[in-house]
């Protein structure tokens, strides 16, 4: 399988470079380096996803599945600064990223820690998930993400999701909607989606 950005050590010779970027209207300073997703700007569709997210009504923390060097966890740790942020990723190298990264940029409500999709995740419970799927893992990977998601959430809780309608918006539509019972396209533009699923809180008879 070839390397990329879905893998523990990127076998990219390091490159490491600095960037700024004002999301949600809070400027960032952003360290990347090669074989992470994205590294010479915040993406499309994570700045799509981080200008759509409403901070959850339920109380709890966060998670960032697949956080990358930061941009959607650290944008939510700033905006929510009462909540703690668990960002996650297989990839060794975009985690001291997003750790260097949450330093610079004062978000310290932050844990970053390995995890294969939800697998290692500390905790349940949570108000709410997002998640950018690393579409080039497989969509194995991604309804894993989706399904861990599920598990981990709070009742009353939401998954947050942003997916190129060519990379498989209507095969997450339908997954989400087996899941939770509900998919709301809460933003489209320029072929990308965010989908908001809701976990039911279960009558309790």
């Amino acid at each position: 399988m070839a390397d990329h950005y879905y893998s523990k050590n990127p076998g990219t010779e390091s490159a490491p470079q600095t960037w700024t970027a004002t999301l949600r209207g809070i400027p960032f300073r952003f360290k990347t380096d090669a074989g992470v997703f994205s590294k010479e700007s915040v993406d499309f569709g994570s700045r799509l996803l981080i200008d759509t997210f409403r901070e959850p009504e339920i109380p709890g923390d966060l998670l960032d599945i697949g956080c990358g060097y930061g941009p959607v966890g650290l944008t939510a740790a700033r905006l929510l600064p009462d909540r703690t942020v668990h960002m996650v990723d297989v990839n060794s190298r975009a985690l001291d990223l997003a750790r260097e990264n949450a330093g610079a940029n004062g978000a310290g409500n932050t844990v970053i820690y390995e995890s294969d999709a939800g697998a290692d995740v500390r905790g349940s419970g949570f108000a709410a998930i997002l998640t950018n799927p690393p579409i080039r893992a497989g969509k194995d990977t991604v309804f894993r993400i989706y399904e861990d998601a599920y598990r981990l959430l709070a009742e009353g809780g939401e998954l947050w999701v942003v997916i190129q309608k060519k990379q498989g918006a209507a095969s997450t539509e339908k997954k989400l909607q087996e899941l939770f019972g509900n998919a709301t396209a809460e933003e489209k533009k320029k072929g990308y989606f965010i989908y908001r699923s809701l976990k039911k809180r279960l009558d309790k008879h």
